[in-house]
């Protein structure tokens, strides 16, 4: 009989298998990566185009020719491909990064055919009409205009540019005047440079037929499509943190200020990486760590707060995000730094340091628990340019971290003098 009374035993996890892809190079040379696990009859495609924000010559580039996709192509309407996958019960998302842009499908198996049908017209054959390109710019102008007006996307922007610099793609941000420059042929321009086979990779992932994958090939992997001879370059750009110290935006309606802190700090290959996560999890990466126990529950000067680390294509940021009432603000700041201090001169108890492991564990096992997901993962190590054990590197470093190991983390990295302090909100 199974005793209610007596807590189950806690097991630690040892070690985590994340099932690899199987890849196939198909016949026109684009990779297939086929990743089948559930047992629902539905599947998702990935196409990657190995470009994004950063390879545009003009900003909102790279966003809008992914968007303008679905927006026509020579054998369907806007409204009919709407239609077409509302009727066959299929999702579709768009979207792009700095160095990558996704077409994502989500279909019923006993559909495939007909929604891969619509997907490759949007991708080989798009036509960027100029009725629905100007619906599509005037919708998302008013969007920006109306983020413009909210701290925190003032702040967040603010704080990105000031560590990169106005040169760096990253720290370059559209204004409303960027999207009247956005025209029908700067969008063909860059489509017909990146969107082709030879900088394209496919990924499939759910209950896959061999059905499924002869159409993939068919569709994908047969006859190259494209304009081959164009290659992606990644091109170098100095990254020109600001010398400034506190940067502010005025935002005379505020109720509240939106507050930034950090600093340029290391990328995913970095030794030190993996570790680090460990100790801005603790410091501030869930809802139990020490700046949501201190600044939140203790002081209440805000809601919610949170640490992390932002990727980018030559580097990572390092950031604190929150907002509070305006006269809270000079004193959560010193808080935030009396955290830092306490990392860098005392030792983390055992008991705190468990749970944040626990933690983490725990959301490793709950990423990679389905088919999409795991896509996902292995999206993100192609996409990151990371190798195949980091999965198995990540787990080791969260069971062996040390409290000492996090201290001196805590004091090489942790230097309030070297953070960038970016505020938008009302002056006092």
């Amino acid at each position: 009989m199974l005793n209610r009374a007596q807590q189950p035993e806690v097991r630690a996890m040892e070690k985590i298998s994340i099932a690899a892809p199987q890849r196939k190079i198909m016949p026109n040379g684009v990779c297939l990566n086929v990743i089948e696990a559930g047992n629902q009859e539905v599947v998702r495609v990935d196409i990657l185009i190995g470009a994004g924000k950063w390879q545009q010559t003009q900003l909102l580039q790279a966003l809008f020719v992914n968007r303008m996709l679905r927006e026509g192509t020579r054998k369907f309407t806007s409204v009919q491909i709407a239609e077409k996958l509302d009727y066959y019960g299929a999702w579709l998302e768009l979207s792009s990064s700095m160095e990558y842009s996704y077409i994502t499908l989500y279909s019923l198996n006993k559909y495939f055919a007909r929604t891969l049908e619509i997907v490759e017209s949007m991708i080989k054959e798009p036509v960027f009409p100029e009725k629905e390109l100007k619906s599509v710019l005037e919708t998302n102008k008013h969007q920006y205009l109306v983020n413009s007006t909210k701290v925190d996307y003032l702040a967040q922007t603010s704080f990105v540019h000031s560590v990169f610099g106005n040169q760096h793609p990253c720290g370059r941000f559209a204004s409303a005047i960027d999207y009247d420059l956005i025209t029908t042929s700067c969008l063909k321009e860059y489509y017909d440079r990146y969107y082709h086979s030879g900088n394209s990779s496919v990924y499939v992932s759910g209950k896959i037929t061999e059905e499924i994958l002869s159409l993939l090939e068919q569709t994908f992997g047969q006859d190259p499509w494209g304009q081959l001879d164009n290659k992606v370059e990644m091109i170098p750009f100095l990254i020109e943190t600001t010398p400034q110290k506190r940067i502010f935006t005025e935002q005379s309606t505020a109720m509240q200020s939106a507050i930034k802190i950090g600093k340029v700090m290391m990328q995913k290959s970095h030794p030190d990486y993996l570790k680090m996560r460990v100790l801005i999890t603790l410091f501030g990466g869930y809802f139990g760590s020490r700046l949501m126990s201190n600044i939140r529950e203790d002081k209440g000067y805000t809601y919610g707060i949170s640490a992390g680390m932002a990727s980018f294509p030559d580097t990572g940021v390092f950031m604190i995000s929150t907002e509070a009432a305006n006269e809270y603000v000079e004193n959560l700041i010193k808080e935030v730094y009396h955290e830092m201090k306490l990392l860098q001169t005392d030792i983390v108890q055992d008991a705190e340091l468990s749970m944040v492991k626990n933690y983490m564990l725990g959301e490793m096992c709950r990423s990679y628990e389905g088919p999409f997901s795991l896509s996902e993962a292995w999206i993100f190590i192609q996409t990151s340019h990371l190798s195949e054990s980091y999965f198995e590197e990540s787990l080791e470093a969260v069971q062996s971290v040390t409290a000492e190991e996090i201290k001196t983390l805590a004091q090489k990295y942790f230097n309030p003098e070297q953070m960038i302090e970016v505020i938008a909100g009302k002056s006092h």
